[in-house]
């Protein structure tokens, strides 16, 4: 992962237009106000959870840092969004944690992406009920692997959600 200033920027000048920060976020989090500062728009946090905790090195440690709290450090020092993911759900194909996810989008000014756990059409669906407005995305693995989501209909689903929110 990256864990300096140094890395960051090597990666936003081979072109990426943003990065995502995990474990720094946790074990660092003033480098990822300074990368915030550095890269106005290009620096994302991703905290990976299980359990309501914050879990680091790829899934390897648990802390006992709670996700809203850990999210809430980043306020207003220019995070772009939260990839927000539940470890329990990603990949199994049991749908996104709504519960979860929305609590953390209704916690934070930061926009959230779910991660993990998108199974179907349901899910994309989903995301347009009113409560789900505040998420800014989510991020489909396994579901579009596995041909379980159209593209072009979870495309033309968000499209209309698009559309009602502004």
């Amino acid at each position: 992962g990256n864990r300096t200033l140094a890395q960051i920027e090597d990666w936003l000048d081979r072109g990426l237009a943003r990065v995502i920060l995990g474990t720094v976020a946790v074990r660092d989090p003033d480098l990822v106000k300074q990368a915030c500062k550095a890269f106005p728009g290009k620096v994302a946090v991703g905290i990976d959870a299980k359990g309501g905790k914050v879990a680091v090195e790829g899934w390897a440690e648990a802390s006992s840092l709670g996700v809203i709290e850990l999210a809430r450090k980043f306020e207003g020092a220019g995070v772009a969004a939260i990839i927000y993911t539940d470890i329990d759900r990603d990949g199994v194909l049991t749908g996104i944690n709504w519960d979860a996810t929305i609590d953390l989008a209704d916690a934070v000014s930061i926009p959230v992406i779910a991660s993990g756990g998108l199974a179907s059409i349901a899910d994309i669906v989903r995301m347009t009920m009113p409560d789900a407005q505040k998420l800014e995305g989510a991020i489909s693995g396994r579901a579009l692997y596995d041909g379980r989501i159209d593209p072009a209909e979870a495309l033309a689903i968000l499209q209309g959600r698009a559309e009602t929110r502004t």
